[in-house]
């Protein structure tokens, strides 16, 4: 055997034994992560839909538990969950493309958009407050009419900004929480590009993302292959339905009323990442911290999107979301190319200590270098 024949076998022999140590490591951490949530999630009960995507291949994909109660239908991949406030960023989204067709402005002020708004200071908040939540509007819709809590609109909702007279802060100086801003986009994108905001976030994102099916909430609507959301009654342990008619401003839809599975958003990662909706530019410009968090350590918030730079980890990106039964986690880390969904259709588990155990088994793994 001459000496370049046998360079050549031990080479390869190396490159194969990295290969097999490489993909017994992530084998070894998807074990992990399924072990976390078969000990949390019981087959007879609501649970949950878990994936990871690196790079274009789903790495792993498993669902867990009872989509629908009632039927008995297990949870896959396919299931459509209410994904609560992980919508904001579809809306944040069609915005920023709105603003780069020069449609609008994230500089306009919101009196441009609202000139019914009575109070001078919406003179001076900006749409660019508005998608990072420090515009200082308060949250002072009516909750006495129950009416309205469980069935107003994204309009019907934000219609008590028309008298508001007093803002929790100066705009721009803080941060604080708030979906009735997230409600304006309704109207903003209806109003800039002259099509219903359905009918827009169909065809110019939806579409183009792959996301053949996914939908907003209507009272009536037929949702595919849909998840109820449910709440475990304390008294007798059974699981009631805890979703629109259960809970309040379930049909709001710019917020937080979009319907889809883990992997119909898995092609919306894809697309973010290929800039088939808006610039490389654009959407590093959204996912740049705008203000700090301060009851969140290390995180901030962009335009539709949390930061968390936390210490000896890359940078995160990713949104939670709560609606009746519904609990949500989407976490990307960008410049791995890596995003893991935890779709859930029941809100008792601790969905921020089990991100933090997938941050850390992946960490563990290598597959955050």
């Amino acid at each position: 055997m001459n000496k370049l024949y046998t360079f050549i076998l031990i080479s390869l022999t190396v490159m194969q034994s990295c290969t097999e140590n490489k993909q017994s490591t992530e084998d070894i951490a998807m074990n992990r992560i399924d072990s976390l949530f078969l000990s949390q999630y019981p087959a007879n009960e609501p649970g949950a839909e878990v994936l990871i995507l690196k790079g274009d291949s789903v790495i792993f994909e498993k669902g867990y538990g009872i989509a629908d109660m009632e039927t008995g239908t297990p949870i896959d991949e396919n299931t459509f969950f209410n994904i609560a406030s992980v919508s904001k960023q579809f809306s944040g989204v069609a915005a920023m493309m709105l603003a780069e067709e020069g449609k609008l402005s994230l500089d306009d002020n919101v009196k441009k958009w609202f000139p019914e708004f009575k109070a001078p200071f919406f003179n001076k908040i900006t749409l660019r407050n508005l998608l990072s939540h420090t515009s200082g509007i308060p949250d002072s819709r009516d909750r006495n009419d129950r009416n309205f809590v469980m069935t107003s609109t994204d309009v019907e909702s934000y219609s008590y900004l028309k008298d508001l007279d007093t803002l929790n802060f100066e705009p721009g100086t803080s941060y604080e929480y708030m979906n009735p801003t997230f409600q304006l986009f309704y109207t903003i994108i209806e109003k800039a590009s002259g099509i219903k905001f359905d009918t827009f976030m169909r065809e110019k994102i939806f579409n183009p993302a792959g996301m053949k099916e996914a939908t907003y909430f209507e009272a009536g609507k037929e949702i595919p292959r849909m998840a109820h959301g449910y709440l475990q009654n304390a008294k007798n342990g059974k699981f009631d339905e805890f979703d629109y008619g259960e809970e309040s401003f379930f049909a709001t839809k710019a917020d937080g009323g979009l319907y889809t599975s883990v992997r119909e958003f898995a092609e919306w990662e894809k697309a973010l990442r290929d800039n088939r909706l808006i610039s490389e530019a654009t959407l590093k410009m959204a996912q740049t911290p705008k203000i700090k968090i301060a009851d969140i350590p290390y995180n901030s918030y962009g335009y539709g999107w949390f930061i968390e730079e936390k210490p000896e980890y890359p940078v995160k990106i990713y949104h939670t979301g709560d609606n009746g039964g519904f609990q949500i986690y989407a976490g990307r880390y960008p410049d791995q190319k890596i995003l893991y969904l935890i779709f859930s259709n029941r809100n008792d588990r601790d969905r921020e200590s089990n991100a933090q155990k997938i941050d850390a088994i992946l960490k563990e793994a290598g597959m955050l270098k």
